[in-house]
């Protein structure tokens, strides 16, 4: 405060100093009417007085500006300073603009999840895919809030400076109204400069406050949008736990549709096997029909040599396979020789190639006791030849346990004739016959017992019963299957074979 008053004081002295001067050099100029410049006494005089008052004006500007820094640089400076402002404008633009346009393509990820939403069967790869690019997006947008803070802080920072160069502005404003109010009518060059000076200093005043308002502004509209986003963030944030929900529903039903996939399965399966029972029934048909022609000797899928066959030295097991081969060649021309003629000796009916020896081989080479069957792979007639063949190597092991229900079936003799009850007693034999044969038994079956004493029996009894077959023994691939079967009323064994 003290440094402001020494300062008014010395300008004070120092104009009235140079207005003494000058008052004095003029009336001097006046009085001798001295002559400058080739100039009338009288413009002479009138020159003195002008180069007085710029005297007056530059030693009064040196000294403010030689004692406040900040006057200075807000005289010198003041141009930069506006346009580090507008610098600073346009980067406050391009932040909104990439504010603006991340917010785009915040949108645009948010109805790209929308869509994966509406398509929950292929939401996996979708929604991985969507959620990286929101997660980028709003790295962005973090890294952009960030960036306009700084912008924001390097603004008001500005501003600050700006507030500080006006307010220095404003006292130096004060202190030259004070000393051209004492040479107001003296000087009317420096009532000019003022007024030149006042008007530029209220256009700067009312640029700052233009530019202080339309930053007020842009901060209202910042906080709003930044609202905004967090108002979506939020909504985002309860469409995550609605998807999460639904992902967990999905689940649960997958699971419910994979059990049902697997039921399906299961009874494709079933199906497929009825299918291929009905198909080789149909063989067995037409292989029935031309057997009863007499022209069919040999048909599709016929065992023609079967053996148990174990061997525990490699080099012994092409020969077992050729023996069994050669087995199968003889049965295959028995068949297929005409009735009351003796097959021809050394006659090679089958088709042995050296794979299906190797292939045999290494299936039976391993030591453990195998059932070796060769079928016959087509339907042939008496004097047909060659035979094609196939031959199957199975383990040698229990199929059936000794008491084993194998099929089960219903009869009621008091309603039922003879006919009926022996009809229901094959279908329950056929039965057997079929569950043996998918395990791998290719022999008939043979019944344990009398099967004429259980009929006489069953057609003595007058209530309802139910019949069982069951393994008499424990029955190995080798076969053959022994059938007991079992008449049984409320669970307890009324009669069997």
């Amino acid at each position: 405060m003290a440094t402001g008053y020494i300062l008014i004081i010395a300008i004070l002295i120092l104009g009235g100093v140079i207005a003494t001067v000058g008052d004095r050099i003029g009336t001097r100029v006046g009085k001798k009417r001295l002559s400058l410049f080739n100039l009338r006494p009288k413009n002479t005089a009138v020159l003195v007085t002008i180069l007085t008052g710029l005297g007056i004006s530059a030693s009064t500007l040196g000294i403010l500006f030689l004692a406040d820094e900040g006057l200075r640089k807000g005289v010198f400076e003041l141009e930069d300073i506006q346009k580090d402002l507008r610098r600073k404008r346009v980067q406050l633009e391009n932040t909104t603009k990439q504010l603006d346009t991340t917010r785009t393509e915040l949108e645009q990820a948010r109805i790209e999840q929308s869509k994966a939403q509406e398509d929950l069967q292929e939401i996996n790869k979708s929604l991985q895919s969507a959620n990286a690019k929101q997660q980028q997006t709003q790295a962005q947008l973090n890294r952009t809030i960030k960036q306009q803070a700084q912008t924001q802080e390097e603004l008001q920072r500005t501003q600050k400076q700006l507030g500080q160069v006006a307010t220095q502005y404003q006292q130096a404003k004060t202190q030259l109204q004070s000393v051209y109010a004492e040479r107001n009518k003296q000087l009317a060059e420096i009532k000019l400069l003022k007024a030149e000076r006042q008007r530029l200093y209220e256009e700067a005043k009312q640029a700052i406050a233009e530019a202080q308002a339309a930053i007020d502004k842009r901060d209202r509209e910042l906080a709003k949008r930044q609202e905004e986003i967090e108002a979506r963030d939020r909504k985002i944030a309860s469409l995550d736990n609605i998807i999460q929900k639904r992902n967990l529903e999905i689940t649960a039903r997958e699971k419910i549709i994979a059990q049902r996939e697997a039921r399906l399965k299961d009874l494709e399966a079933q199906q497929q096997d009825l299918e291929q029972e009905v198909a080789r029934l149909e063989k067995y048909y037409q292989s029935y029909r031309d057997l009863r022609l007499g022209k069919l000797a040999l048909f599709r899928g016929q065992v023609l040599a079967a053996g148990v066959v174990r061997v525990q030295q490699p080099s012994a097991v092409r020969q077992a396979v050729i023996q069994l081969l050669q087995e199968a060649n003889r049965n295959a021309s028995i068949e297929l020789t005409e009735p009351n003629l003796n097959p021809a000796p050394n006659v090679q009916i089958l088709r042995v190639t050296e794979e299906q020896v190797e292939q045999l081989s290494k299936q039976i080479q391993d030591g453990r006791e195998y059932v070796v069957r060769v079928f016959s792979a087509g339907n042939y007639v008496r004097g047909e030849k060659p035979v094609e063949f196939f031959a199957d190597a199975a383990i040698n092991q229990v199929v059936f346990s000794g008491g084993e229900v194998l099929a089960t079936t219903s009869a009621d003799p008091k309603t039922m004739t003879s006919y009926q009850l022996r009809q229901r007693l094959e279908l329950l034999i056929s039965a057997s016959q079929f569950r043996a044969r998918n395990a791998g038994i290719l022999e008939n079956i043979q019944i344990d017992g009398t099967f004429i004493r259980f009929v006489a029996q069953l057609r003595q009894y007058d209530q309802p019963l139910d019949i069982k077959a069951i393994a008499a023994e424990d029955t190995y691939t080798a076969g053959p299957l022994k059938v007991k079967l079992v008449a049984i009323k409320n669970g307890q064994v009324i009669f069997s074979t």
